[in-house]
């Protein structure tokens, strides 16, 4: 099963794209992980703990700044979970991915839908 995982640096952008992605896939696993207990910024611990409590077994993970991938990539190493870090825009790539994924596109089709709005 495919899942996504939402990391950004407000907890307000974290907690409102998942209800936007439920709209058109309902079926898709959404968890997130935002913000710190200080504040704005990104915290490993949630992320990982995101990544964990997904239902999923591999999860294409969306970002918003450059910390957030950091973070995201050490919780790789913590988890037994395949995570795909994506560098697409938070919001239009984790909709395009949750759309896809709830037609049941295949990991590799996803990628190659998501590689045209892709930062690299």
């Amino acid at each position: 099963m495919n899942g996504i995982v939402i990391v950004s640096h407000s907890i307000d952008i974290a907690r409102g794209i998942p209800p936007l992605l439920a709209q058109v896939a309902q079926d898709v696993p959404v968890t997130f992980a935002g913000g710190t207990m200080d504040g704005i910024g990104t915290d490993f611990e949630a992320i990982l703990a995101a990544i964990e409590s997904n239902d999923a077994t591999t999860l294409f993970a969306f970002y918003d700044l450059g910390s957030a991938k950091m973070n995201i990539d050490l919780a790789k190493e913590m988890t037994t979970k395949e995570v795909i870090v994506l560098d697409a825009p938070i919001v239009e790539g984790s909709y395009a991915a949750a759309t896809l994924l709830q037609i049941e596109t295949s990991k590799e089709d996803v990628l190659t839908q998501l590689a045209p709005i892709s930062f690299k």
